[in-house]
């Protein structure tokens, strides 16, 4: 099953990025990890991590306060 992000700006509009998927959960995380500063630049506020149509979490790129 297929991996993949969906990006927010901070109204919560969705950021048309060109759409990466991943074979496993790790696999997206790791790239995430190396590429939330690119996102975060390109006005990316949260990420969502989706399995096929299945919501597994929402992440906030913006410094903790």
């Amino acid at each position: 099953m297929p991996w993949s992000w969906r990006y927010e700006d901070v109204d919560g509009k969705p950021v048309d990025l060109p759409a990466e998927t991943f074979s496993s959960q790790a696999d997206a995380e790791s790239w995430i990890g190396q590429e939330w500063r690119r996102l975060q630049a390109g006005g990316v506020s949260t990420v969502t991590l989706v399995e096929d149509d299945r919501v597994d979490y929402q992440m906030s790129l913006q410094p903790a306060e």
